[in-house]
């Protein structure tokens, strides 16, 4: 029963991160259809901002909290740029935002390379989330518990922004029918950056949570942008609860394999699962129900 509570515990992590790091492209790749290979650097940007935060103030537990909402408006004032200057000239047409967000990328890994150095650096996490607490006789890292609960926080508060905001409605109507919501009087091109502005806010909230499990660099965000895009498509394309349920349930199946084997077979193997469910399931775990033509 020990080894099944740390697994488990060590699956939910994991899938923890890996839902922080897709919520925000469950809004720009999944509503929007926009393949942006820049969202794992707005991670980094989210993690250096920590790291400055806490040089200006001293105090690891209030820096953490104000680096949350810092970098929530660095990465999406980012995101925003990015969607003014390049995405809003290429809707509908994916494989070109692919390239174009992937050359971003490459330059804002250089930027940081430039401004903080080549070397990776640390971040202090505050005194109430060193150690571990004491579970049903397992111990549980705090920072862990930390990320958990922000992530079920930040899943909550896009779900509530999407299904009872004026804002969330505007999305949607968007997302179902861009020509139909415009004819409606709606700004969809306000909508757009707003939209873009939340999912790269929440990268960079992603980003500021990393900083708690070890050391950052420049290239933070390329471990884990693959297994964003996986999570969600696995997940089904712009569903919320399917990139909930998909994050766990990879983060699970991931460290369940890593217990009898190593952490690069047992990527390999997860990777495997994902294709071979992809066949069977190639719309995801959750879709939006139809109604056809007879």
């Amino acid at each position: 029963m020990d080894v099944l509570f740390s697994q488990l515990f060590a699956g939910l992590s994991l899938g923890s991160v890996l839902l922080l790091a897709a919520l925000g492209l469950a809004l720009t790749f999944g509503q929007m259809g926009v393949i942006n290979m820049a969202h794992g650097e707005f991670m980094m940007a989210g993690a250096y901002t920590a790291y400055v935060v806490q040089g200006i103030v001293s105090n690891a537990g209030v820096s953490l909290m104000i680096s949350l909402v810092v970098g929530f408006l660095v990465g999406g004032t980012l995101g925003l740029v990015l969607e003014m200057t390049l995405i809003h000239r290429m809707y509908r047409r994916p494989l070109d935002t692919l390239l174009v967000t992937w050359g971003v990328a490459l330059v804002l890994q250089q930027a940081a390379r430039n401004i903080f150095g080549a070397p990776n650096v640390d971040v202090r996490a505050p005194e109430w989330l060193r150690g571990a607490i004491s579970i049903a006789g397992l111990d549980v890292p705090r920072t862990r518990l930390f990320i958990i609960a922000l992530a079920v926080v930040c899943v909550v508060a896009l779900s509530l922004v999407l299904k009872l905001t004026p804002l969330g409605r505007r999305i949607r109507a968007v997302v179902q029918n861009r020509d139909l919501a415009e004819t409606s009087g709606i700004s969809t091109k306000a909508t757009d950056r707003l939209t873009f502005f939340i999912g790269s806010g929440l990268a960079s909230v992603a980003g500021v949570a990393l900083t708690l499990l070890g050391s950052i660099g420049p290239t933070l965000g390329t471990n884990y942008i693959v297994d964003a895009f996986l999570v969600v498509v696995v997940g089904g394309i712009g569903q919320i609860k399917g990139a909930v349920i998909a994050a766990f349930a990879l983060g699970i199946l991931q460290a369940t394999i890593e217990y009898s084997t190593t952490a690069s077979i047992a990527k390999v193997l997860v990777f495997v699962v994902i294709v071979a469910f992809l066949q069977a399931r190639p719309q995801g775990l959750v879709s939006v129900r139809q109604r056809g033509i007879a």
